[in-house]
């Protein structure tokens, strides 16, 4: 069917590169980059002999004319974007002097500011109509399956959508003291950073992990979950009809959270640059740097996640609620693929969204949020690459 070009060469894009591996009718050929061209080769050489050609490729996702001359040379038809998210501008800058199609897996940020909203690549969307391209944001999980799940939802069940909760939880044990189950600056920034939901048409901000839930999850059981801003609230406020909360929360240990306190207290996740013996460091990069490698998690990761989605609305006249979910098992993921379950979470849905806009399920040129396609071959895709949902129609609310 054709050929993409994949950034990133971390965890999620592993993920990435299996499933379209595993799904060769779609992607002939992939072409892996990153700055770190040994670790493209490492995925090439574990995964070469089958359907899909695979070549590699360096290039700082940093610098936009790399990326044009990235793409010039491989000529694909879509761009996976699994860098970091402070990249998503420039790469999406090369996508559009190329006219060549995007996807990634979460919105921009600014590498000095703690900031998580969609206006910068909302700002892309004139550009991109007239370009004819199509750019999907956010085809990871949440975002990502989560905005799916949320128009599956309004299509088959709801009139209207009144409440969202967004529920993720993770009761999977790596065995370390401290570690982040996704890159760590991006995952200690998110949590970090103050915490907002949406009601009654505007945003209402709170103190980091100042509101605290507890919920008993189907096939995990009780966790511990708290309220954060993220940033499908911002795009399902606007594409979900008759909606009047949004929230977002997540699981945290008692001992994750405590660590993170006391690196907090002493300086470690701060973004400021401090003077070191004569050298600019980013504490947070540092901190990053020592621990554990998110991609190493696999082989000792054990346990189950639960994401989900907690819908109340009106259906006919009448009041309805209804809760769709995905439960995936650590150590099935890292059988099948070499990764952790969130990984596989993000990775899985960002090989179907770039196959639903690369066969041209999904075509719009513009800038489009991922709930804003019909869900129908998405959900389906999801059961077929390894993420099946479940659903039920009398869910425990969230208090």
């Amino acid at each position: 069917m054709g050929k993409a070009l994949i950034i990133g060469a971390g965890g999620v894009a592993s993920v990435v590169v299996h499933k379209c591996c595993q799904n060769s009718e779609v992607f002939e050929e992939i072409c892996i980059a990153s700055r770190t061209l040994s670790k493209c080769d490492a995925l090439k050489d574990k995964l070469q002999g089958g359907k899909t050609k695979i070549t590699t490729a360096q290039v700082n996702a940093d610098n936009t004319e790399e990326v044009i001359a990235l793409i010039k040379k491989v000529k694909p038809n879509v761009v996976i974007n699994v860098a970091l998210p402070y990249q998503d501008l420039t790469i999406m800058d090369a996508c559009l002097a190329t006219k060549v199609d995007y996807v990634d897996t979460a919105n921009y940020e600014p590498i000095d500011t703690a900031k998580f909203e969609y206006k910068w690549q909302w700002d892309y969307k004139k550009r991109f109509e007239e370009a004819g391209i199509t750019a999907l944001l956010g085809s990871g999980f949440d975002p990502g399956v989560t905005g799916v799940f949320s128009a599956y939802a309004l299509k088959h069940y709801f009139d209207e959508i009144h409440t969202i909760d967004i529920l993720d939880a993770n009761a999977g044990d790596h065995g370390y003291p401290f570690a982040t189950n996704f890159n760590p600056e991006i995952n200690i920034r998110e949590i970090t950073a103050n915490g907002s939901y949406f009601e009654d048409g505007q945003f209402i901000e709170t103190e980091p992990l100042e509101i605290k839930r507890v919920y008993n999850f189907p096939v995990i059981g009780n966790k511990d979950m708290y309220l954060l801003h993220h940033e499908e609230l911002e795009s399902l406020a606007l594409n979900i009809t008759g909606i009047k909360r949004i929230r977002f929360f997540m699981t945290f240990s008692e001992r994750y959270l405590t660590h993170l306190k006391v690196l907090e207290n002493v300086g470690m996740t701060s973004i400021k640059p401090i003077d070191y013996e004569g050298h600019k460091i980013v504490p947070l990069q540092f901190l990053a740097a020592v621990l554990p490698d998110p991609a190493s998690l696999g082989p000792r990761t054990k346990g189950k996640t639960n994401i989900g989605n907690i819908f109340t609305g009106i259906k006919d006249g009448k009041e309805k609620t209804y809760y769709i979910y995905n439960v995936c098992d650590h150590e099935e993921c890292y059988k099948e693929v070499g990764s952790q379950a969130i990984s596989y979470t993000t990775g899985v849905p960002a090989m179907i969204g770039a196959m639903m806009v690369m066969t041209g399920t999904w075509k719009r040129p513009g800038v489009n949020n991922i709930e804003e396609f019909d869900p129908d071959p998405f959900m389906e895709a999801l059961n077929k690459f390894g993420l099946p949902w479940q659903e039920s129609f009398c869910p425990e609310l969230v208090e």
